[in-house]
């Protein structure tokens, strides 16, 4: 199974596809689609991670990024730590995923507000193409307090 259909699947340019969970076939064939790099942001603690995912890229010579972002509670230092991960990846083919695609598109569309050319109105887009942060409190806020900063 390619990664194009993995749950949400997003192509964000010729760099860049986000989604939601991966199988392990999935995972097992990034490196022969031509992926360099994973980034995951879906706690190993999470009743959908996939036991030894950074194991099975890693295999395959990619550079695998784990950066567990609680649902539940997002914190700016995650981020921070995303943030800089895209900046370092920049160029690489990467995948960008975590269960459903709801923690990565926030990250992704603040990251895009902030580095790219993306508005606001783009962002919001973007993110409730794949659900609804109004019915997560610790989203709406942490994404419009990030949004609002990045000046677009």
């Amino acid at each position: 199974m390619s990664i194009d259909q993995a749950f949400n699947y997003r192509k964000m340019h010729e760099t860049v596809c986000t989604s939601g969970l991966l199988s392990e076939a999935q995972i097992s064939a990034l490196g022969s689609e031509g992926n360099e790099c994973v980034i995951n942001l879906l706690p190993n603690d999470s009743e959908y991670a996939l036991a030894g995912e950074n194991e099975i890229a890693e295999e395959q010579g990619l550079l695998y990024t784990y950066i567990p972002v609680d649902f539940g509670a997002p914190h700016k230092d995650d981020y921070v730590k995303f943030e800089k991960s895209m900046r370092a990846l920049q160029g690489k083919k990467t995948i960008v995923h975590c269960a459903a695609n709801d923690r990565v598109s926030a990250f992704y569309a603040i990251y895009a507000c902030k580095h790219l050319v993306w508005s606001a109105a783009d962002a919001s887009e973007h993110i409730t193409s794949i659900w609804s942060p109004m019915d997560h409190q610790p989203w709406q806020s942490f994404i419009a307090e990030h949004i609002e900063g990045s000046g677009r």
